[in-house]
């Protein structure tokens, strides 16, 4: 089987079974994001517990490629800080806009490394995109906020 296939089957599978999907009723920010050039929006909750990611839910409609990228970046920084999870990120967005000169490390990546052949499409990098970016929004709001509440005397 080729790689590419593999990979095909990888976005249909988050696509078509989507992992986290159903806000979560407690979190500790919500964030919607808006595909304007097609129209794909994402919700998501982000909850984090003792500097890790407890959960990541989400809702949304779009493409497959919006779909499946939010699903795997729900499952994927699932338990990681949130320093791990913003390095992952930012592996993501580079794989993004290496314009097909990249693979992505699968270590890494994991299922993300699917989201390789978009990078060549530049119409579909914002898909692609629209769930990292908003978990990347949640996650600068919950480290604002903890910034705030070291700046005021408080703990963690």
């Amino acid at each position: 089987m080729e790689l590419d296939t593999l990979y095909q089957e990888v976005i249909l599978d988050h696509y078509k079974h989507p992992l986290n999907k159903g806000l979560s009723g407690t979190y500790d920010v919500q964030v919607h994001h808006i595909n304007p050039s097609c129209g794909d929006e994402i919700t998501l909750n982000l909850t984090v517990r003792e500097s890790k990611i407890q959960s990541i839910t989400w809702d949304g409609v779009g493409c497959s490629i919006s779909q499946a990228s939010v699903s795997i970046v729900s499952d994927l920084l699932l338990d990681k800080s949130l320093d791990e999870a913003g390095a992952i990120t930012e592996q993501f967005i580079e794989l993004m806009h290496s314009k097909g000169t990249k693979e992505g490390d699968p270590l890494v990546l994991e299922d993300a490394v699917a989201m390789a052949g978009v990078s060549k499409f530049p119409a579909r990098i914002k898909c692609a995109l629209l769930g990292w970016m908003a978990y990347r929004d949640a996650a600068d709001r919950i480290k604002q906020s903890q910034d705030s509440v070291d700046e005021r005397g408080g703990s963690q």
